[in-house]
């Protein structure tokens, strides 16, 4: 997912601009903190305290120049009206956020509204039109034809949302349709520009799989499935792309 972010970031702005970057749900801070030390001016919401407190222990241990560039706020992807201002920033991240969130379309339109002009939305969801594959190849029927007569509350993984190894606790969230989210960008104002699967082979990894000590092949194989017909269609995750109009 950091190399699809990358490849879209690369293609829309000139190399070493430094942006302005709003993580919604940042999690533990991966991905903004991977951020902030290529330069950009970082600022990541999360409400969960556990996940906060992660955060600032990371930050803590990063040169000045780097902390000085993130910024750690408390607060629910739901209030980015209340934080922020309209075209407030360039790229705005909700990475494995929409899942927990049983109305979604309120949450996408505040964080269009934080959009610059020409800005980019990266989502990370689950994938509605795959859910029945972990089950089905894992031989449970029946669990399979229940995920193919649903889009909501399932069990999922509670991880890092923007990285880190998945953990399966059983968690109840929704799912997401790739056409229902494209008619939601559109109707914002921030039509999609390109999606990508994520998770296309490993999702289907036993719980506490051993990982590979070169991970390159792994990397390399579900990045170019990330992006090819059909295996993208059938990622545990969509990573969509929306830029603002």
């Amino acid at each position: 997912m950091a190399r699809q972010l990358d490849e879209q970031i690369a293609g829309r702005y000139p190399v070493g601009q430094r942006l302005r970057v709003l993580d919604v749900g940042m999690g533990q801070g991966t991905q903004a903190l991977r951020l902030a030390r290529l330069g950009h001016q970082v600022t990541g919401l999360e409400q969960d305290a556990t996940m906060i407190a992660a955060a600032r222990e990371a930050l803590s241990g990063e040169p000045e120049g780097i902390r000085e560039r993130m910024r750690i706020m408390e607060g629910d992807g739901r209030d980015t009206g209340v934080h922020f201002l309209p075209g407030s920033f360039d790229v705005v991240l909700c990475h494995g956020v929409l899942m927990y969130v049983q109305e979604p379309d309120p949450v996408l339109a505040g964080l269009a509204r934080v959009l610059a002009p020409g800005g980019l939305l990266s989502l990370l969801v689950r994938n509605a039109d795959a859910l029945a594959m972990r089950p089905g190849l894992a031989g449970d029927w029946a669990g399979a034809l229940d995920a193919l007569d649903t889009t909501a509350r399932l069990p999922h993984s509670r991880t890092d949302s923007n990285g880190g190894t998945p953990v399966r606790l059983g968690l109840d969230v929704r799912a997401d349709r790739r056409e229902t989210l494209t008619a939601t960008l559109a109707g914002i104002g921030a039509p999609l520009h390109t999606w990508y699967g994520v998770r296309v082979f490993t999702d289907t990894a036993v719980d506490r799989a051993e990982v590979p000590e070169d991970l390159e092949p792994l990397l390399a194989a579900e990045e170019r499935a990330g992006r090819t017909d059909p295996y993208r269609s059938v990622a545990a995750l969509l990573h969509l792309c929306g830029v603002r109009g």
